[in-house]
């Protein structure tokens, strides 16, 4: 277990912690960027509405699903312990709302070098949901107050910098043993809507439409889904984000798909505590891990690390 980073208003709270194995028992990690609860009491106290947006903007209780499926297949784990409204991991550290943070003298920038220079806006951070989250339907505006130019920088430095720095690490680390890596980014959604004829997705995969791995996985993801009965979408309306764009480098070996899962399938009646759907929905996904496992270590072809050897190592 390695922690690292750190929670700006929490005095030694790490930002993230990493579950590993040395050498790695399979060629997968599973990472958890959205669930984290480590607020700082002066976090809560510039949200608007603390307690609801808080769980709106948590993928929460995910890390649970992550934490049993990971102790079962032996597959690393990250998760991130910074909460989502404070820093969201899956976007660019330039993916700001300038509209949220104090300005300075200098125009094009916060006068200090302290962040990016200030451009348009991206479709994200217009609707509200940028580097940090601004507003939600039903909600408005999220903060009483503009957030300071450091404050911002802070963040970046000590909760977004380290965690994606460790993310690259371990999966160089993952596919220079295997010959390959997966990297499974698990999210967690609102229920959807049915889809004409067919029932409302439980699980979306995503892979930025066939951009951040071998069309091989995504093929026995869904061969594998649909023979559990987990009804499952491709890409809408989730397609993944800046941490697929970011990590997954499919040509040299690292490969990367978004799972987001629908709360009420491991969550109680009112979405917000762990669930008797848990279980057997760990189980199903742990099943798939061990498949996906297999198939990455055979796309790797590396000498050395058959193929029949990992579901013994993840015993």
């Amino acid at each position: 277990m390695v922690s690292g980073g750190s929670v700006p208003g929490l005095p030694f709270q790490p930002a993230y912690t990493l579950y590993r194995t040395e050498p790695s028992a399979l060629p997968v990690l599973i990472a958890v960027p959205h669930a984290g609860r480590a607020y700082p009491s002066d976090v809560l106290d510039d949200l608007r509405e603390s307690k609801t947006a808080s769980m709106r903007l948590e993928d929460r209780y995910v890390d649970r699903v992550a934490q049993g499926v990971a102790r079962l297949t032996g597959a690393d784990l990250l998760l991130a312990h910074a909460p989502r409204a404070m820093l969201d991991l899956n976007r660019a550290p330039d993916d700001v709302d300038w509209g949220m943070v104090e300005r300075t003298a200098d125009i094009g920038g916060d006068g200090k070098g302290l962040l990016p220079a200030r451009g348009l806006l991206s479709p994200r951070a217009r609707s509200g949901l940028g580097l940090i989250p601004r507003r939600l339907p039903g909600i408005g505006e999220l903060w009483r107050r503009r957030h300071a130019p450091e404050e911002v920088r802070a963040r970046i430095a000590s909760i977004h910098e380290p965690y994606h720095a460790v993310l690259a690490q371990r999966l160089e680390m993952i596919r220079a043993r295997w010959g390959a890596a997966l990297l499974m980014d698990f999210h967690s959604m609102p229920p959807l809507a049915m889809r004409g004829g067919l029932g409302a997705p439980e699980i979306v995969i995503g892979d930025r439409f066939g951009a951040s791995c071998h069309g091989s996985l995504i093929a026995t993801t869904f061969a594998y889904l649909g023979q559990v009965g987990r009804e499952a979408s491709h890409n809408r309306p989730y397609a993944g984000g800046y941490v697929l764009d970011r990590h997954a480098a499919p040509r040299k070996g690292i490969h990367a798909i978004q799972i987001e899962i629908d709360r009420s399938r491991y969550l109680d009646s009112d979405l917000h505590e762990p669930g008797p759907g848990l279980p057997a929905l760990v189980d199903d996904l742990t099943q798939l891990v061990r498949v996906l496992a297999g198939q990455v270590a055979e796309l790797a072809g590396a000498q050395g690390n058959r193929p029949e050897d990992w579901p013994q190592a993840a015993q």
